[in-house]
């Protein structure tokens, strides 16, 4: 369980988006409200074929038919960081013992640079948020276990489509709104479970 610390500031980020805590996987919110983020892969409908589309099309009617639950499609996209990619390559390269490999890993670098120099690159990742709400009542054994159902339901529709789909660790889900809201900060200092068991509360946003 990762339980997050307590913002007293009027007007926070925290405060106007209603997070508890995430456990075993499962984001938690006011008002006994669960929410279970699954990472799914895209599709490009572009490149198939007349029969492949028609046939993508049928399978995603028939998927949101087999839906028992609202679901939410969350997409976002960010800047890659290609400055952390390079130094990446400069480590490999400095580690390099074959000299064609090294000017190879050279070149690349240098190919690299001139791409994108004046162009952000940008990366889509695709997520599916999975509700539950039981105002009545505030068992979260009985809201993961409703949870899991659904994910199941969905994960195996999706794959009929041809995507590849996953659910969030906790950590995931954490990291998927550190990164939100402190974009800088989460490029210098990733979240880790390490940083975590330091601190025993997490001030994420």
């Amino acid at each position: 369980m990762f339980p997050l610390k307590q913002i007293k500031a009027k007007g926070s980020a925290r405060s106007q988006i209603g997070i508890r805590e995430v456990r075993d996987d499962i984001l938690i919110l006011p008002g006994n409200r669960y929410r279970a983020v699954l990472a799914a892969s895209s599709v490009n409908f572009e490149l198939q074929s007349e029969a492949e589309q028609d046939a993508l099309i049928d399978n995603f009617q028939a998927f949101l038919n087999s839906l028992t639950t609202p679901i939410q499609i969350l997409i976002r996209v960010r800047a890659l960081d290609i400055e952390q990619y390079l130094e990446n390559l400069t480590s490999e390269r400095a580690k390099e013992e074959q000299k064609i490999y090294r000017d190879q890993l050279k070149h690349y670098s240098n190919f690299i640079r001139k791409l994108v120099s004046g162009n952000k690159i940008l990366s889509r990742r695709f997520y599916i948020v999975i509700p539950y709400e039981n105002k009545a009542a505030s068992d979260f054994n009985i809201a993961k276990e409703q949870l899991t159902l659904e994910q199941e339901i969905i994960i195996k529709g999706l794959e009929k489509l041809g995507m590849k789909v996953s659910p969030l660790k906790s950590l995931e889900i954490l990291d998927l709104f550190y990164s939100f809201y402190n974009p800088a900060l989460a490029k210098s200092q990733p979240l880790s479970e390490v940083i975590i068991g330091k601190t025993n509360e997490l001030n994420i946003i």
